[in-house]
């Protein structure tokens, strides 16, 4: 068991909290006519491998059983088989969050109710090799066709005693229709943000209701570009992306992070950082050849800098139909506003009081570059094509 990605990443965030999954269950634990088939070259693309729907173990002990002995190998520095035989990794990890599973309205298209059983199977399994792990659960694709899973998994009277709901989550990409011109991808990104964040104001109240203590991270926030659909066709051809759709995407997650932060979301993350032809590149937040952050990237680390827990958001409101504006007080009392514009086309914004103040921004002059920064020297500042902008008023 050699998984040089997993350790490049649990190295790298070692002073991190983290929250790992590993998603896909092998398919011989699943009842299927005939024995699924994977590519002898592990480099190599599989798109058929997750199949039936019917565990072979209905007590899922084997399931269970065997994301424990994979959690054990990560944090404990061995495992031991089904056979008795010990393994060692020499893993001694610390992994605070496990989520369990991934995206299973889509993977195996599991019922509230097989999940269910199967969150606390897994929850059981870790916690005997874990105790002080918590957890993340459901992960759904798409929360929006999928509200008894909330109903269903969120009342504690379905499941097992002691078996704690500390997390949830569910993902939102943007997507255009195949058929859409790239002129009007900036109107289907933001209508579709603005939809999703109804859900979550949704989903919320069947959280507050069933299960208020439980935490949710939001975390696979980004967009898939029409193309990336055909992935799993052998006539699969990688077209370059427009550039200006990378700003497009990053300035959608400026919007939805600002609003989950309204809504008081614990955990907005940004998907993901690296993606390439067959494994969705449009998501990337990195070019796949360089590793060079493009828009994405550098829009999710101007966030990440300027803002965090304990910040405080004032009441704003924009005069500028298409340019979202939301204020902050920092924790060191810093007053900062986040800016997005939802349009390919500059806007003049006037910003009362910004004469002196910074201003940080990403648009499409900067392209793969770090974040831009100027001094205001008036109250008045341009805002360009899906512009995102972060500026800190002098004190």
């Amino acid at each position: 068991m050699i998984d040089p990605l997993t350790i490049d990443f649990l190295e790298a965030t070692k002073d991190h909290s983290v929250i790992v999954n590993f998603s896909t269950i092998p398919q011989w634990m699943f009842k299927t006519e005939k024995p699924v088939p994977y590519p002898a070259d592990p480099g190599q693309v599989a798109w058929n491998y997750e199949q039936g729907t019917e565990f072979r173990d209905p007590s899922l002990k084997q399931v269970a059983d065997y994301y424990a002995r994979l959690v054990s190998w990560y944090t404990k520095g061995e495992f031991t088989d089904e056979y008795g035989q010990r393994h060692a990794s020499g893993h001694h990890y610390k992994i605070d969050f496990w989520e369990v599973l991934n995206e299973v309205d889509f993977e195996h298209q599991m019922t509230p109710e097989t999940y269910t059983r199967l969150y606390d199977a897994v929850v059981s399994a870790i916690r005997r090799v874990q105790p002080q792990m918590k957890f993340v659960a459901l992960a759904l694709a798409d929360p929006s066709k999928q509200p008894r899973f909330f109903e269903y998994f969120l009342n504690p009277r379905n499941h097992e005693e002691g078996i704690p709901l500390d997390m949830i989550s569910y993902h939102f990409y943007a997507s255009p229709s195949a058929d859409e011109s790239t002129e009007t991808n900036q109107f289907t990104f933001f209508e579709q943000a603005e939809k999703f964040l109804d859900i979550v104001r949704y989903i919320e109240a069947i959280r507050q209701r069933l299960s208020p203590r439980t935490r949710t991270t939001i975390d696979e926030i980004g967009s898939i570009y029409s193309s990336d659909f055909g992935q799993d066709r052998a006539d699969y051809a990688f077209k370059p992306l427009p550039e200006s759709y990378w700003n497009l995407s990053a300035a959608t997650y400026a919007y939805v992070y600002a609003e989950l932060a309204r809504q008081g979301i614990d955990v907005a993350g940004e998907s993901q950082l690296v993606g390439y032809p067959t494994q969705f590149p449009s998501v990337s937040m990195v070019d796949w050849s360089t590793g060079q952050g493009n828009a994405r990237y550098w829009v999710l680390k101007l966030i990440r800098d300027s803002f965090g827990p304990g910040d405080k958001l004032v009441e704003t409101s924009s005069a500028i139909p298409y340019v979202y504006a939301q204020g902050f007080v920092t924790r060191g009392g810093q007053r900062r506003v986040l800016l997005v514009n939802e349009r390919d086309r500059a806007f003049e914004i006037s910003l009362p009081g910004a004469e002196g103040a910074e201003m940080q921004f990403v648009d499409q002059t900067t392209a793969t570059r770090p974040p831009a920064s100027t001094r205001l020297t008036g109250d008045k500042l341009e805002l360009r094509g899906f512009g995102v902008a972060v500026v800190t008023f002098a004190k």
